[in-house]
Formats: C-alpha cells, structure tokens, sequence
C-alpha cells in the first residue's frame, strides 16, 4: 500500500463509513419482485418478513420499514441534507410541508432538512408484468452550525441536467463520471442547494458516481487543498489504485493532493467518490436529529413532539403517487416540475 496515497483500506458495512462534512451513507440494491395493484409486492410474500423492520434480504429484496409498499414511511430529519441517487427503479417523495414527487432512473434528491421536516421515501413497485429492481445511494451531508434552522429546502438534479464528463485513456478505454456535486476539468454539477456547504466552491464538496470500462485508466484530479476524499469500489470485479488492490465492496480514504491513478480491471466497475472541506465543529446525533451540543438534542425531540415539524398532510404515512404518473416534483410553494 503506497502510503503516500491511500490512508486506509476497509470493507463497505451497512451504512458505508463516511468522513466529515458526510455523516452517512448507505447503498440499497433491492431485485423487488413483479408489483400488485397496489405497487408493492404480492402480499403472499410478506409471510416470514419481520414487516416494519424487514432489513434482511430474502429473495433478493427487503421491504425495510414498509408494510405494504416497500421503503420508509413518514419520519423526520433535523440539521443535515439528505442527497439521494436512484439509478434503478422509483421512489416517491412527500413531506410535512406539502411537497412531493416521484424520482429515479438517474435522478437524484437534495434536500436540506434544516430546522425540521418530515418525509417518507416509497419504492412503488409500478410494474405488474415484470419485476422492479431498484438501486440507491443515501448521503447525509451535514450542516454547519450557521445554517442548521434554515427553511427546509428540496431540489431536483434530474437526470438529463447531470453533467458527464468522459476520459479517454491512450488504448480509447472510456471513464465517465456522474457529477453531482463539485466540478471536473470546468465540467460543473448543477447548483447546489442554497445554505448547503457544498454551495460554497473553496469547500471542495463533491460526490462522483464514477464507471470505468474493462481496463480503464484514469489518474483523480487533485484537489486544490487537502480535503477529506473517500472513493468506494461497489461493483465490478478488480481495481488498483496506483499499484494497490482496492477489493470489490471495500472504501480507500484517500489523499486528496496525491496522485491517484484507477486502473481497472476486465470488467466494467462502478465507483463513488465523496470530498469535502471537513466542518470541523461537534457533531451529536440522534438517529435522524443532528445537533452540535447534547441539549440542542432534547430541545429538537419536544420540538418535534409538539409540532411534528409542521404535521402529516398526507392519507397515510407510507402515501404512494397514483400509479399512472410519471417523474415530477411538486414543490412547497407549488412550484410544479413533469418530466414524463
């Protein structure tokens, strides 16, 4: 191992280990069966599920906190952002200030929890006549201490807003990169959400979804200051970073100012990356609250006792779209985005 490089090398859990401005990050993939009338599974499959907290995969899926749709019900979020990559399949957003949306095949979710919502994430299984896979990356970023009581605030990076940026190495093999936030070679994500600590360019923030071809080469653009640079190998068969193996379903933290160069091996592989300038300020966490100091805590658990961040507008706290919709966005203020 060049240590020159690579600070470490450890497998992928559940959730991934992140490092400061990132508090989490967890990947879903899910081979959800073929769906019901009522987008989740044939109810027949649920016997033997430990249903409301089906984390164990069984035949290829988990309903997680569903109960009849797979995915997570109605829950809150306090003092972090919450970015949420759906390569596969869809995922229904709605919130406790009226907002929704349906998303995936490439879309990602920004949403900056601020001084409180809630919201529920479903997995509507639409397709009736063949199966559902789905598969999603959850990233909690953090929030300096400023801007953890902003307004909540959700964007969409739809997927034909996504910039790639692509390399060719000397034999043509081909690495294109996802940016969804940060910035390659003048190749720029979209803007990022407004009080996030990635609108700020000098905090480096970036996240790259990163797919190299069979025996690909491509050397990471350095950082302009060290910053915290974590790169996960999720799929694919063999990596070497620099002379290094990188196993399959491992993470290497990285030195942001080194040269690292990927080579990959004779299949197609999948990567993220995820830097960022560190906050560097306490970090207390509660499940889904995120404060700097233990009081600020229980001052957010009667808080959201007594106003559950602005109430459940909403049927049911697992609240699935109608099925005929396609991807959309229906903002707080009512701002309406349709993309098919």
């Amino acid at each position: 191992m060049e240590n020159s490089t690579i600070k470490n090398i450890a497998p992928l859990g559940f959730p991934w280990q992140t490092q400061d401005p990132f508090l989490f990050c967890v990947h879903h993939e899910d081979f959800f069966p073929k769906g019901s009338s009522e987008s989740g599974p044939d109810p027949a499959l649920l016997k033997g599920r430990m249903i409301g907290q089906d984390f164990t995969i069984k035949d290829g899926w988990r309903m997680y906190h569903g109960s009849k749709v797979p995915g997570f019900p109605a829950h809150p979020h306090r003092g972090f952002e919450t970015v949420t990559i759906v390569r596969k399949g869809l995922v229904d957003h709605s919130d406790s200030l009226g907002a929704a949306g349906r998303f995936g095949n490439g879309d990602v979710q920004w949403m900056t929890a601020g001084k409180g919502v809630q919201h529920s994430e479903m997995f509507p299984l639409l397709k009736e006549n063949e199966e559902n896979p789905l598969e999603l990356f959850q990233i909690w970023l953090n929030l300096p201490r400023k801007n953890k009581n902003v307004e909540p605030h959700f964007a969409m990076l739809w997927s034909d807003t996504i910039p790639v940026f692509e390399h060719k190495d000397t034999n043509s093999k081909k690495t294109s990169v996802e940016i969804i936030a940060g910035e390659i070679k003048g190749q720029k994500a979209p803007e990022p959400a407004p009080n996030s600590w990635a609108h700020d360019p000098a905090n480096e923030v970036a996240i790259w979804h990163i797919k190299m071809e069979p025996n690909a080469i491509w050397e990471l653009p350095l950082s302009q200051n060290e910053v915290n640079r974590n790169l996960y190998f999720f799929k694919g068969k063999t990596l070497k970073i620099n002379q290094t193996e990188l196993p399959l379903y491992h993470g290497a933290d990285l030195l942001s100012r080194a040269t690292t160069t990927l080579t990959n091996g004779e299949e197609e592989s999948h990567l993220l990356l995820l830097q960022g300038k560190p906050i560097n300020e306490p970090v207390v966490q509660h499940g889904p609250f995120v404060v700097n100091y233990p009081a600020e805590i229980r001052e957010t658990i009667m808080e959201f006792q007594k106003t559950e961040f602005g109430g459940w507008p909403w049927p049911s706290p697992e609240h699935v779209h109608p099925k005929e919709r396609g991807r959309f966005a229906i903002h707080a203020d009512g701002r309406e985005e349709v993309k098919d």
